[in-house]
Order: C-alpha cells, then structure tokens, then sequence
C-alpha cells in the first residue's frame, strides 16, 4: 500500500504539477524522462508479471463516487442513445484485428463477467473506491483476433471537451491485464451518466484519466504518432499528464 501511494504521489507530481513547465524544452525532456523511469520501475516490479491492483471488501466502498472532466456529454448523438436508454448503443472493436465487431450492450453482458472492488484515483488528488463489473478487455481482443502489428489499444469516446474528441490509449500489457475490464456497472447499478454510461474502461493500475468513459469503439493499432496529436490520449496532447500513469 505504501509503494502505491509513493508511486501515485511521484505520478502526480510528474504530471499534473509540472503541465505549464512542461511547455518548455528542457522540462518537456525531463518529464518525458520521469515518464520512461516510471514506467521502467512499474515493469521491475512486476508489471510485466500481471501484478494485480489491490481489491477491496463491499464495506469499503464508497458512500459517493463522483463524477469528473465529463459528466453530462450533451453532443447529439450521446443524447439521442441516452434519452432512449442506450438501447442501441453498439461498441466498435476495430484497427489491426482479423474480425472487427460491433457489439450490443446485451452481447457485452452476455459475455464471462468480472466483478472487482477497486480505488479509483485521480491526479487531482481524490480517491474513492467502487464496485465495477464487465468482460475483461482480453475477451474481446481474443474475440477480434490482434493482428501481428498490434501494439497499443486507442479507446474512442462520444465526449468532447474544448471541441475535441476525448480518446485514450494503452500498451497491450495493460490490454490483457486481468483487471482491465470493459465496465457497465457500478456497485450493482447500471453505470451512471456522470461515471461514464453506458460503458467506460476500468484500467486499475493507472490514474482516473486513462479510464475513458462513454466508451463507443476499441481500435487497435501499430502507433500512436498519427493519432490526433500523436502522444496517446486528449490530456496527454495537450501537455497536461504523461502518458503512462501508472500506480
């Protein structure tokens, strides 16, 4: 717990204290070089390895678990499948996979299940902690069929914020790590508006920012260079967090 708790602090400190220093040069290098050491120390001790996320008893859960960046997306689409209870919702897994699919929120829930009790901590510095259920992301890539090429999974969202598409990315450590889920739950109930319905990615081993929310497409992909501004995720293109946020 303490490790966790050092490296979430380090992370914090990396990313979100330091964004307007990050504009220049050499403090763009130097974070760039905290990411890599953070990164590097997480696969040393154990990343790699499928070191799990601590998980917590039904007691811990948190009273509240409230909402962050997007909370209300109000583009015409999302609309739309909210007023009629995302009953058509269809999520895309696309890219570099053999059989790309377009799967129902019924077919989601239709597939193996996991259900874990997790902290959700964002780099704004709260926590609170949750019970999550979805199919392991590994499922559906399995599903898809990976390509050779494939080296990172790019999440596709249906909120903007500042007028840009909100998207995130991970290695495939991650991808097929056994607490990376596909979420439509939380604490028993179909997930909330304000917590990402009607599906958002639990990705437990890295900060709140990388668990995108309104999740509509899974993309599979060779490089992150020519997507949007090429770094991997909306903050990590604006400069504001670095993209491996591991904790």
């Amino acid at each position: 717990m303490k490790r966790r708790s050092v490296l979430a602090g380090l992370t914090a400190l990396l990313s979100g204290g330091c964004s307007k220093l990050a504009e220049t040069g050499p403090m763009s290098s130097l974070l760039a070089s905290a990411e890599d050491w953070n990164r590097g120390l997480h696969d040393l001790m154990g990343r790699e390895r499928g070191a799990l996320a601590r998980e917590f008893a039904p007691d811990d859960i948190s009273p509240t678990f409230r909402g962050n960046g997007s909370v209300d997306p109000q583009e015409p689409d999302y609309v739309r499948h909210a007023t009629a209870g995302f009953a058509d919702w269809r999520l895309a897994v696309t890219g570099l996979v053999t059989t790309p699919l377009s799967l129902s929120l019924a077919e989601l829930k239709a597939m193996p299940q996991r259900t874990q009790i997790t902290r959700h901590d964002c780099v704004e510095g709260w926590s609170a902690i949750g019970q999550w259920k979805g199919p392991q992301l590994s499922l559906l890539l399995e599903r898809a069929g990976l390509q050779e090429q494939a080296r990172f999974i790019v999440f596709r969202c249906a909120d903007k914020l500042g007028g840009s598409q909100y998207y995130e990315s991970v290695d495939l450590l991650d991808a097929f790590h056994p607490q990376t889920i596909v979420a439509h739950e939380l604490n028993g109930e179909p997930l909330p508006v304000k917590n990402g319905a009607p599906l958002r990615m639990r990705i437990e081993r890295q900060l709140g920012y990388k668990h995108a929310k309104y999740l509509t497409g899974i993309e599979a992909v060779a490089s992150l260079d020519d997507i949007a501004g090429g770094k991997g995720g909306y903050w990590e293109d604006r400069g504001n967090y670095q993209w491996y946020a591991g904790i």
